[in-house]
């Protein structure tokens, strides 16, 4: 960006079979100095689709960005649904690397990606602008049909929670990668707006179309028929958890300090379903072209206008049951002006409950949540606070009971009450990011430690294989261990062999170099474990404590 100069070059050989998640780890640790301030010059963000990105493939068309994460110091990616990653493919766009810093502090460029053309254009008039009213002025300049990657206020101001989003099918902004602080490092490059301009152009061709057709069909008939894609999923979103958890003991509740909400029947996916129909909203969105499951959904508020969309499991997590809040008209509110700022729910809402065990405010005041988000806005102190997440917020207002690894917040899992996925928060190079491999419907008693190090293993080498692919993971609960399937839609896709010991083979080589990247960052087995507080104090609502033995931890990937 210093240049302010556009390069194209052909794929690498050896990026050929690499997409999302997989092509991010090794350009990292390749091209980026692991020791680079993530905020300098040094840095580099990476934003692509994933190997099967812009084909009939379902729920095929996730954004993946990546960079060294402002907030752990370590290696990032985060990915989103919306029609960006399509309309990159589509364009015949493998991947946009950007480079450097502008040389004037405070420039802020848009990058326009046509067919025909790709341009850097100064967009001063942008500065500022929550992504509702910047998302709307770029479709009003460049057709309702663009597709748009942007970021907001909190990326300006390169706060650590700030994340980057694009827009759905609907033109919504708020798709959101949302984890990591890579809104910052987007900030940080003075690149404000990606716009995709896909007109004219074709899917990406399948070297043997008709047997890629034929896995697509069959992968679409599963979703068809489990009844977790095709009614849960599809009536119910990713709300459909809040009882699930709340079951098990696995709901945070009032900064972690237990698994089970009293007010969880007034935030779950029922009572998200039955607010959105009584207000004629949408309790079934697809985020994406080519999605038959439609977990997303549109929130209508009390006077019938659009509140958000969607409103989904972490966030209602986080910043209901996590701040003792069972409004769901608050939580939507939170949840669009973080949207609007361009913040992470998961870790804003952590910086939220931390500050309620302060004594900041108290838990389950909602308009006192509201105001915290605002402060963010205003950009003053306390705002900025917030703004870089949860664990900043603990060391500001000194307070030790902390739900974070590698300075990332937890998401709305227990991990006392979910053990596999505590083994995930701690030995993923991602800090506590759920998506990394999450064990919640894996048949095993999560309240024991045994066998819950092999479900978060097997769950984090298949999350990294979706990741790679640019595939929505809901796929996985439909297709289950059918790993074979994806490889021929790979296969028949490329043109090349493909198996599924190969995508395994994959996956694997994907997370080892990953921790190499953050070992020589300086990460160490220290690094790869929960807060202490989870290891001695009880979860009242599961009657455990986290006992995955460290050795274990640090064991998660010899020999396997």
């Amino acid at each position: 960006m210093q240049s302010l100069r556009l390069k194209r070059e052909m794929t690498n050989e050896a990026y050929r079979m690499l997409g999302g998640r997989s092509f991010i780890a090794r350009a990292l640790l390749n091209e980026v100095r692991a020791d680079s301030h993530p905020l300098g010059r040094h840095n580099k963000l990476i934003i692509l689709p994933g190997i099967l990105g812009g084909t009939p493939a379902p729920c095929a068309g996730r954004l993946s960005a990546g960079g060294k994460s402002p907030l752990t110091g370590g290696i990032k990616e985060s990915n989103a649904g919306g029609v960006a990653g399509h309309k990159l493919a589509r364009l015949g766009i493998k991947a946009l690397i950007f480079e450097g810093k502008p040389r004037q502090q405070g420039e802020l460029y848009l990058l326009l990606l046509t067919r025909d053309s790709q341009e850097l254009i100064p967009c001063p008039e942008l500065k500022g602008l929550g992504v509702y009213e910047a998302a709307e002025r770029l479709h009003e300049r460049y057709g309702k049909k663009a597709g748009i990657i942007l970021i907001g206020p909190a990326g300006e101001m390169q706060l650590t929670a700030a994340g980057i989003t694009n827009t759905d099918m609907d033109g919504e902004p708020s798709r959101y990668c949302g984890r990591g602080g890579l809104g910052a490092v987007m900030g940080s490059k003075g690149l404000k707006a990606i716009v995709i301009d896909d007109s004219g152009t074709r899917a990406p061709g399948s070297h043997d179309k008709k047997r890629f057709n034929e896995i697509v069909m069959e992968i679409v008939r599963l979703i068809r028929e489990t009844p977790q894609t095709a009614v849960v999923y599809r009536n119910y979103g990713t709300a459909a958890l809040v009882s699930t958890t709340n079951a098990i003991g696995g709901l945070p509740t009032r900064n972690f300090s237990t698994g089970s909400f009293e007010g969880a029947e007034r935030i779950s996916g029922e009572a998200l379903r039955n607010l959105i129909l009584e207000r004629g909203g949408l309790a079934t969105h697809s985020c994406m072209p080519g999605c038959p499951i439609g977990c997303s959904n549109l929130l209508p508020g009390k006077d019938g206008k659009k509140l958000v969309s969607p409103l989904e499991y972490e966030t209602i997590g986080l910043l209901g049951s996590n701040c003792g809040i069972d409004d769901l008209d608050a939580i939507g509110e939170m949840n669009w002006l973080c949207n609007d700022l361009g913040v992470d729910t998961i870790d804003v809402g952590g910086a939220i409950g931390v500050a309620m065990e302060a004594g900041l405010i108290q838990f389950g005041d909602s308009r006192g949540a509201i105001n915290l988000i605002k402060e963010i806005g205003r950009g003053t102190v306390l705002g900025r606070v917030i703004g870089h997440g949860g664990a900043l917020t603990a060391r500001v207002l000194g307070v030790m009971r902390v739900p974070a690894v590698k300075s990332q917040i937890m998401a709305a899992y227990e991990p006392r009450g979910i053990k596999g996925l505590g083994v995930t928060y701690a030995t993923s190079a991602m800090g506590a990011d759920h998506t990394a491999g999450n064990t919640v419907r894996v048949d095993i008693d999560h309240h024991k430690a045994e066998g819950q190090v092999r479900a978060s293993r097997n769950a984090q080498l298949t999350a990294t294989i979706y990741d790679s692919l640019g595939m929505c993971l809901f796929v996985g609960t439909a297709v289950k261990g059918r790993i074979d399937l994806l490889a021929d839609l790979v296969s028949s896709h490329l043109g090349v062999p493909c198996s599924a010991d190969d995508l395994l083979a994959l996956s694997r080589e994907t997370i080892m170099v990953e921790r190499e990247f953050n070992r020589r960052a300086g990460f160490t087995k220290a690094h790869d474990r929960l807060p202490e507080h989870f290891s001695e104090e009880v979860n009242p609502a599961s009657g455990t404590v986290f006992d995955v033995p460290e050795e274990e931890l640090d064991r998660i990937w010899d020999g396997e």
